[in-house]
C-alpha cells in the first residue's frame, strides 16, 4: 500500500504544477503565442459580453490547447533527457506531440470563429 493521504503533500502537488507551467511559459516560445490568444479572446469576450454557454465553449478551447501544449513540452523535455542526440523515432514522438498542439489550435479557432463571426458581423453592419 501506497503513502497515506496527506493534506500537505496534496497542496505541494500544486506547487510542483505551477512550478511546471511557469517553466513551460518561459521557456515555450508558442506558449507566449497561447498566452497572447488567450488574452485576446477573453478580452473580446468581455468586449461582447458573451452569454454563459459561448464563455464554455471558450474556456473548453482554451484549456485543450494549454493542455496539448504543457504536454508537448513534457514530451519533449523527456525526449531531450533520454536521448540528447538526433534520434529518428525521437523526432517523431515530438512531431506527433506538435501535431497534437495543432490539432487543438485548429479546434480552438474553429470555436472561436463560430463565438466571434457572428457577433463581429452584427458590430461592422451598424
Amino acid at each position: 500500500m501506497g503513502p497515506s493521504f496527506q493534506i500537505k503533500s496534496r497542496l505541494r502537488s500544486f506547487k510542483y504544477a505551477f512550478r511546471g507551467i511557469g517553466i513551460m511559459v518561459r521557456s515555450q516560445h508558442n506558449a507566449w503565442i497561447h498566452a497572447l490568444a488567450t488574452l485576446l479572446v477573453v478580452g473580446a469576450g468581455l468586449w461582447f459580453r458573451l452569454a454563459r454557454a459561448d464563455w464554455l465553449w471558450l474556456i473548453l478551447a482554451i484549456m485543450a490547447v494549454w493542455t496539448a501544449e504543457a504536454l508537448n513540452t513534457a514530451c519533449e523535455l523527456l525526449a531531450d533527457a533520454t536521448s540528447p542526440g538526433f534520434h529518428p523515432l525521437v523526432g517523431k514522438a515530438k512531431d506527433v506531440a506538435a501535431g497534437a498542439v495543432l490539432i487543438a489550435a485548429l479546434g480552438a479557432v474553429a470555436i472561436g470563429l463560430f463565438v466571434f463571426v457572428p457577433r463581429l458581423v452584427a458590430w461592422f453592419g451598424r
